[in-house]
């Protein structure tokens, strides 16, 4: 894979993914170059509050000018405010939108050539 470009999402279903080069699983941190399985239990993350600055830190050191959340295929995941000031602060561009619209967005923004990063949670 090109270490610039940021893997596609190229499969969503119910709990599974799957993501060009990095193979499949049910949510995925992506970014320029690569990407990995998400999970919530190295940073404590869960539905309520949602995403937190640590979830994202991992996008932020790869690289990306932006960044997609997802939140979940039922809308139950949240983005923690300081999350969202943290992106701001740095002059980074975000999207949070359910999950399907979400890899919508990833996807195009993969395909333009801009360093996109996400969250993607395929489940609830």
């Amino acid at each position: 894979m090109d270490q610039t470009q940021s893997p596609l999402i190229t499969d969503l279903n119910w709990g599974r993914m799957v993501v060009q080069g990095v193979g499949g699983g049910k949510d995925f941190k992506l970014w320029p170059g690569g990407g990995r399985v998400w999970d919530w239990r190295e940073t404590g993350t869960c539905h309520r509050p949602g995403i937190q600055p640590a979830d994202i830190q991992e996008l932020l050191d790869n690289g990306c000018q932006a960044i997609v959340l997802s939140r979940g295929k039922l809308r139950r995941l949240q983005t923690c405010q300081e999350t969202l000031d943290l992106l701001e602060s740095r002059d980074i561009a975000v999207h949070v939108a359910e999950t399907d619209k979400a890899v919508e967005i990833y996807n195009d923004l993969a395909e333009s050539g801009l360093a996109v990063g996400g969250l993607f949670h395929s489940t609830c």
